[in-house]
């Protein structure tokens, strides 16, 4: 590999109902398959996460591809790309984080109740309930059985390190998701995991970002490119 493009899937379904695409997201994955293919942009191997959003995305950019007579190879399923389980976070640190921070419990309460309107803004946006949250499962705050911060990073460095080190001299393209492509750049920058949620938390989503390698080292050449969405209203994060 010589050059990895992350890909961010397009935008998700509701917080109660998120991993599939919504029709903005759908469209977006059809913007990018019709760009790039324009382009002319050929992959020697795509990888998918194993979350539905995410093999969506890379099935929509694939018929585009197919429309345009450019190849496109079959996506390869890798869970080590998924992003992790933000829905489980809230299932077991949520109510004791509650317990112990009134401002938190409100909050809290307050975004349940909003969920159950489909149109509400907060479906569209990052809310203080879950940057709480998620700074309690990074910190280990209270017991938790899923995941952990440390290992969710190894997991997403295991297959960025292997495709590093198999440089062959092509393209890979890999859709996944926003934290795991924030992992993915701050690692190439030499940064820190602060910044790895920094990146994340502005990743576009269908968005484009590009490493390459070079002398055994992957560096970063673009971020969260959204050249495929020329109409501001097809722009979203969430």
């Amino acid at each position: 590999m010589s050059a990895l493009y992350l890909i961010r899937h397009g935008q998700a379904g509701p917080r109660n109902d998120y991993d599939r695409l919504s029709d903005l997201g759908a469209r977006q994955a059809e913007l990018l398959g019709v760009k790039l293919a324009a382009q002319g942009m050929e992959f020697d191997a795509v990888y998918s996460g194993a979350l539905a959003r995410q093999k969506a995305t890379a099935r929509l950019v694939g018929e585009r591809y197919e429309a345009a007579g450019v190849p496109f190879p079959q996506p390869c399923e890798d869970p080590l790309w998924n992003e992790f389980d933000l829905g489980d976070v809230y299932a077991q640190i949520a109510g004791p984080l509650a317990r112990d921070n009134p401002r938190f419990a409100r909050a809290f309460a307050a975004l349940e109740a909003a969920m159950e309107d489909p149109e509400h803004d907060v479906h569209r946006s990052h809310s203080i309930c879950d940057i709480e949250v998620v700074r309690a499962w990074v910190a280990g705050k209270y017991p938790y059985e899923g995941e952990s911060w440390a290992a969710f990073q190894a997991r997403i460095l295991t297959p960025l390190k292997r495709l590093a080190e198999s440089d062959n001299g092509g393209k890979v393209a890999v859709f996944t998701s926003a934290t795991p492509i924030g992992i993915c750049v701050a690692h190439a920058l030499g940064a820190d995991e602060t910044h790895s949620w920094k990146l994340a938390g502005v990743a576009y989503n269908s968005g484009v970002s590009t490493l390459r390698v070079a002398r055994a080292e992957l560096r970063l050449f673009s971020f969260n490119s959204v050249g495929h969405l020329e109409d501001p209203n097809h722009w979203s994060f969430k």
